[in-house]
Formats: structure tokens, sequence, C-alpha cells
């Protein structure tokens, strides 16, 4: 199984949930999708969002930097 990383690291012309939310729609049913932030609260918006839509998701911490993998359904 193949695993999509979006590295939304870095980013300060908008918002790191932009690329996250599309790479959340644009990704094909049964891909595996990581995301990678070191936005604190771009990333529990995120688990929020997910939570809601029903997708279970696994969270990995670095330092800085915060991990969110899950699979389309």
């Amino acid at each position: 199984m193949k695993m999509i990383t979006i590295d939304t690291c870095g980013l300060t012309l908008y918002s790191p949930l932009i690329p996250a939310i599309k790479a959340i729609y644009c990704t094909p049913k049964g891909e595996t999708i990581e995301i990678v932030m070191d936005n604190a609260l771009a990333f529990h918006d995120l688990k929020t969002f997910l939570s809601e839509q029903k997708i279970g998701f696994r969270e990995i911490y670095q330092g800085e930097r915060m991990r969110i993998q899950f699979s389309i359904h």
C-alpha cells in the first residue's frame, strides 16, 4: 500500500489546512495519507475535522513536527 505524504511545514502564505484538506478530497479511496505539520493549532483543527468525518487516524509527534496518518474509505 502506497502512502501519500503532504508536508505543510514552514508554509507562511496560507493555512497548512488548505493543502491538507485538498489532499483528503483529491486522494483516491483506499489510499493512505500522511500529513506533516509544524503548526499545533492547525494540527488540532485537522484532528477535529477528521473526527467529525468519522475518519480514524494515527498521531506521531517528533519534536516540533506532528504527523497524522489515515486512510480514505
